[in-house]
């Protein structure tokens, strides 16, 4: 792979790649240009929050050229960019996927929690000590998933499994390991017994991802809430089966936000 990739950073802070630089990466014939890129906008790829068509000013943008008007080029989403590359018949694939992977992964991780961040980190961690938050941060992921996909929910499952980095049959390998029964116990049974601080990192990856927010971004939130979590020594609890003198004080404004305003009510 001769040719470099550029990576351009937008005044969002977005980094994005230009079609024609990762057209010319790829090795990819001149000629064929026009015809790629129109594909590549209009293919169908398994992006993080779902199977779906690119989506305009949000994986791409149309990039005006002035000395070219007539070449039709485009700003495009690093996720996108690697799913291109993946689908590509370039030679260099594998090599530019794990380059645009590796400038994700930065993009998301270099930067240091503000003090006002980590304070918001923890009171979520500690919202997510209640039964009820976590399984409303649950449905409103499942709901945001549903939306993206057509309305189906297919493979949502797999998809949650994906974005947490294990699944169920790891939990009941895990379990076996331990001497645990899980026998009839569901995902969230099986943590209580494993790993109950864990709910609270998957119940803050839920909640974040339904606010829109990225999946690598989710992840890294949801690691520092249950380290936090650690720190401070919470526990889990089932607030649906009534209080719990021992429980943390939790704002209530947050908690609204994410169990809605109906549950509060019925709360």
């Amino acid at each position: 792979m001769e040719a470099t990739l550029e990576i351009l950073v937008s005044t969002k802070g977005t980094k994005v790649v230009t079609a024609t630089a990762l057209h010319q990466v790829l090795e990819l014939t001149d000629h064929h240009f026009p015809a790629n890129t129109r594909r590549w906008v209009k293919d169908v790829y398994q992006f993080e929050d779902g199977i779906r068509r690119a989506v305009v000013m949000k994986d791409y943008a149309p990039r005006k050229i002035k000395d070219t008007p007539l070449i039709e080029d485009y700003y495009l989403s690093l996720e996108l960019a690697k799913l291109i590359a993946l689908h590509s018949r370039s030679r260099n694939k594998l090599k530019v996927a794990r380059l645009l992977q590796e400038q994700e992964e930065s993009g998301n991780t270099s930067s240091l929690l503000s003090t006002e961040e980590i304070l918001q980190v923890m009171e979520l961690a500690k919202a997510m000590t209640m039964r009820s938050c976590q399984e409303a941060a649950e449905r409103r992921h499942a709901q945001i998933y549903q939306r993206r996909n057509a309305g189906s929910a297919a493979n949502w499952w797999q998809h949650r499994q994906s974005v947490l980095g294990y699944s169920l049959e790891e939990l009941r390998h895990r379990a076996l390991v331990q001497g645990v029964g899980s026998k009839g116990k569901s995902f969230r049974q099986l943590l209580l017994k494993l790993d109950p601080l864990e709910l609270i990192r998957v119940g803050v990856i839920d909640h974040l991802i339904a606010l829109g927010k990225p999946q690598q971004y989710a992840c890294n939130l949801g690691n520092v809430a249950k380290t936090l979590a650690q720190e401070l020594d919470l526990e889990i609890y089932d607030d649906l089966l009534g209080g719990n003198i021992f429980a943390p004080q939790v704002d209530s404004n947050l908690v609204q936000q994410v169990v809605g305003q109906q549950q509060m009510e019925r709360a």
